[in-house]
């Protein structure tokens, strides 16, 4: 068990975290939620009841989408841009070992399924981490508009107002500022690492260059 756990400690860790911090925002926003109803005057809800509500729901896919956005565009712009003396960039020559034909490995014995298969079940392998990451934002993205629909509407009810619909949402301007306040950020970050890895190390971590590579070396 205990070789288990180190072997997989960072993902444990990681989702450990994601599960402290999530519910730390249900729990606050639970209580910033209620504390809006007071103020005008409504009833209250359940905790339970508040999971289901346009403020929550919005509040979490609206940070999901601009994350997964970060993680599919740099998983597919690192495929054919690179930043000469960047760790989290190819090879300025490319990659040999990633760029090789999947079906031609000397570990092909040791290979997943799909590579041995070949065809369509190849194609969609080499590419699914890419797909992947594009779905995860696409269906972040949906609910974003869904949860923010109905909180958008719970506050025009509020104040004597129509709601709207998820498509009339989707058109406002206060639905795209929530999405590209996020956006801008995460792709402030990712350039950030990616320069800062040019010329800064971190002792031990697989996201720097060795501490003693010169700063024009690139890639990993």
């Amino acid at each position: 068990m205990s070789r288990w756990l180190r072997q997989n400690s960072l993902s444990i860790v990681l989702f450990g975290l994601f599960v402290v911090f999530l519910v730390g925002q249900s729990l606050t926003g639970w209580r910033a939620n209620n504390e809006q109803q007071r103020e005008h005057h409504e009833p209250t809800l359940g905790f339970g009841a508040y999971l289901t509500t346009g403020h929550f729901v919005e509040a979490t896919f609206e940070n999901w989408e601009s994350e997964f956005l970060q993680m599919a565009s740099f998983v597919l712009l690192t495929i054919l841009l690179v930043q000469r003396g960047s760790s989290e960039s190819k090879p300025l020559a490319g990659d040999p070992e990633k760029e090789a034909d999947s079906r031609s490995g000397s570990d092909l014995e040791r290979a997943t399924g799909p590579v041995k298969w070949g065809g369509w079940q190849l194609v969609l392998y080499e590419n699914s981490l890419g797909i992947a990451f594009t779905l995860l934002f696409v269906l972040s993205f949906l609910l974003h508009a869904l949860g923010g629909a109905r909180a958008y509407s719970a506050e025009l009810v509020a104040h004597g107002r129509k709601p709207v619909s998820t498509a009339q949402f989707v058109r406002t301007s206060t639905f795209w500022f929530q999405s590209f306040q996020n956006w801008q950020s995460e792709f402030v970050a990712v350039a950030s690492l990616v320069v800062l890895t040019i010329f800064l190390r971190q002792k031990g971590s697989p996201e720097s260059k060795p501490v003693a590579a010169p700063d024009q070396e690139t890639g990993g």
